[in-house]
């Protein structure tokens, strides 16, 4: 057991020099593991291309998983071959791959979005708007810092994207002062913070290192912290995460419930069309 768990701790080492997202990193670490136990704990290094392919067909025949995740599994195995391993895999043979399904999208009229967004209340209402008027993934929204958003300019700069590409895009005129004011709160929720010895936000790659103060710096701080701060394993220090993506989820799946629509609707359910550049309301 302990052997496993510093072999799995290599996995994360290897996968963070790799510039991996944690959440990439996590669905990978999770296959290894799944594919290690399913050859009944035997070293990776003791295993090759048949068991790869017969660990990917269990998936799809008796698992019944999608293609995506199928995908997502060979991705990880390859990574774990090529990068921790260091020992490319052959071609795999007799692989059967899961089918792709086409799926009609669900979109909502202008009017359903508007009729969403009333029945959503305080720090998740902000960031509906931000989602359905600036064109945010959740997780794009809840991982803006302070400097990210710039209200003069009614612009807001995207760092962590899905694709590793920052753009900027529109701050919709209709949420400029509910954001001001909710900036305004956190800002006297960092000050207390601070007062109580924490303040400190998690920061990306080596800047905790190269500035060691900027981890307290207001510019730093998230634009939608979480409601409870936590202890970091590592340091030991007092710091704030942002707002969970689950959080808002459940929030907006409770407004598409009381607002009547009939339709499987989440955060990322697109409008029937683009949205103009000063957002939909």
């Amino acid at each position: 057991m302990a052997q496993k768990s510093l072999f799995l701790q290599m996995v994360r080492n290897k996968a963070r020099a790799a510039r991996l997202s944690p959440r990439t990193e996590r669905a990978y670490v999770g296959w290894i593991r799944r594919f290690i136990r399913h050859h009944g704990l035997r070293h990776p290094n003791a295993l090759g291309e048949r068991e790869v392919a017969a660990f990917l067909n269990h998936l799809v025949v008796e698992r019944k998983v999608s293609a995506s995740m199928q995908t997502q599994a060979l991705c990880a195995l390859l990574f774990l071959y090529d990068r921790v391993l260091e020992r490319r895999l052959a071609r795999l043979q007799d692989l059967t791959w899961a089918r792709s399904r086409a799926r009609v999208p669900v979109v909502l009229t202008r009017e359903e979005v508007e009729a969403v967004l009333r029945e959503l209340k305080g720090t998740a209402w902000v960031v509906g708007m931000l989602l359905y008027g600036s064109g945010l993934r959740l997780l794009e929204c809840l991982q803006l810092r302070v400097k990210d958003v710039d209200l003069a300019r009614g612009e807001i700069l995207v760092r962590d994207t899905k694709g590793g590409k920052p753009r900027v895009t529109v701050l919709p005129a209709a949420v400029r002062e509910a954001l001001g004011a909710h900036l305004e709160a956190v800002r006297r929720q960092h000050g207390a913070d601070l007062a109580h010895g924490a303040g400190r936000v998690e920061l990306p790659g080596a800047l905790a290192v190269k500035y060691p103060g900027a981890a307290r710096e207001w510019v730093w701080q998230w634009v939608f912290p979480a409601a409870r701060g936590y202890v970091d394993r590592g340091g030991g220090e007092r710091r704030r995460h942002h707002v969970h993506e689950s959080v808002i989820q459940r929030a907006v799946r409770a407004a598409v419930a009381r607002s009547g629509i009939n339709k499987r609707a989440t955060c990322h359910t697109s409008p029937v069309r683009d949205p103009p550049a000063g957002g939909w309301v």
